[in-house]
């Protein structure tokens, strides 16, 4: 059996030799299909429809690696937690319950991020030693999800999914992933942030990367200040802090204040809100953009300082 392994990954653990900028500190996987996904979703490389190299996800290549060497290797890498892809094809399932089961005697807590399935496999998954489910919701607009999507897998069903992942493993433990760029409004963002919030799921934000080969791929990735708003309006509904009702939007659904003043967010808002959020021991680097250019979400907590240059960019 052969698994997909992200290059970072692959490097930390010494299956390949390379340089790392910033080290994974989640060993991050997935499952090896010789085709593509049954999803047509516009901006991805493993969609129906693609002309992009099969080994990449988003900007990352993923080697494929026997499954034994990768198992031999993964304690080399010192991870916090195993991350499992999935891309949905005949028998995915059953592939991920193997990896699972191969995987368990290593110890680590898994993540597993895969299209819905039936409440019976989550219990399973829960067994098997995940704790945490990703969800690709992906787009935040209701208008646009059956446009860019493309999917087996409608709007509802999306939802309905996130739902039974909380019922199963509990307030906090569906990341949902919505994806900044793919032509929402901020208020479309911002409203469903709220609407998972409110029924105790997370938020993963990644940042719209176009990729050769996918339908997407003239589009244009958000710029880093439209991305710092989001961000920062993910903390402080994620934290309480505020609520949809304080947000305030332009005509054209541009989000231009948070209901707190500059100077209250300045000590109210930590670094690493501008950092990777995901599960535990999640840093992704690089996923987004380019080592050499400032990420959409830093690997690594910025310096303090960091935080009142973002607001004084943005507000």
């Amino acid at each position: 059996m052969k698994v997909r392994v992200s290059y970072g990954t692959a490097i930390a653990m010494g299956l390949i030799r390379a340089k790392m900028l910033a080290r994974p500190t989640t060993a991050y996987l997935m499952t090896h299909w010789p085709g593509r996904c049954r999803n047509n979703c516009a901006f991805c490389v493993q969609a129906r429809d693609s002309k992009a190299d099969l080994e990449k996800l988003s900007r990352v290549t993923w080697p494929a690696f026997e499954l034994d060497r990768v198992i031999e290797a993964l304690p080399d890498g010192k991870f916090a937690r195993i991350c499992l892809q999935t891309i949905d094809y005949p028998g995915m399932v059953g592939d991920v319950l193997d990896l699972l089961r191969e995987l368990r005697p290593l110890g680590l807590p898994v993540s597993v991020s895969i299209t819905p399935v039936d409440r019976e496999i989550l219990e399973e998954f829960k067994s098997l030693g995940v704790d945490y489910i990703g969800v690709g919701l992906d787009v935040a607009s209701e208008r646009l999800y059956p446009v860019i999507k493309d999917s087996l897998y409608s709007w509802d069903d999306m939802w309905a999914f996130t739902s039974d992942v909380l019922d199963v493993f509990g307030p906090g433990r569906a990341f949902v992933h919505l994806i900044v760029g793919l032509g929402e409004t901020d208020r479309e963002m911002v409203e469903t942030m709220a609407e998972l919030y409110g029924m105790n799921a997370e938020v993963s934000l990644f940042a719209f990367t176009p990729v050769k080969g996918t339908r997407l791929e003239n589009a244009r990735s958000p710029s880093l200040e439209r991305y710092r708003r989001i961000q920062l309006a993910r903390y402080l509904l994620g934290a309480g802090l505020a609520s949809l009702e304080d947000f305030t939007f332009d005509n054209d659904g541009n989000l231009t204040g948070f209901g707190i003043p500059k100077e209250e967010l300045v000590e109210l808002v930590p670094p690493e809100v501008f950092a990777t959020h995901g599960c535990p021991g999640c840093n992704r680097p690089y996923y987004n953009e380019r080592p050499r250019k400032e990420p959409y979400n830093f690997p690594m907590k910025p310096e303090k300082g960091y935080v009142k240059s973002v607001l004084d960019s943005i507000l």
